[in-house]
């Protein structure tokens, strides 16, 4: 999968993981990929929630040493 920007959110506890994604979504075009690292585990949910209502497609996840990499495309 080819990731367009790279997102750190490590530290940062919900919502702040999603409205940086949301932030960084607004500038992509369409069918670009964003891949979000997070390790707050709230956004095991968030994530896929906030795609669903934003109209974004979530492509799935991976864990990572450091947290989970949330990889998303831009609808």
């Amino acid at each position: 999968m080819h990731i367009d920007i790279t997102l750190d959110a490590l530290g940062l506890l919900c919502p702040l993981p999603v409205l940086k994604a949301q932030k960084a979504l607004k500038s992509m075009a369409k069918n670009q990929v964003l891949s979000l690292l997070a390790n707050d585990p709230a956004a095991g949910i968030d994530v896929p929630h906030f795609c669903s209502e934003s109209g974004h497609e979530f492509l799935g996840q991976e864990t990572a040493d450091d947290g989970t990499f949330y990889f998303i495309r831009h609808k």
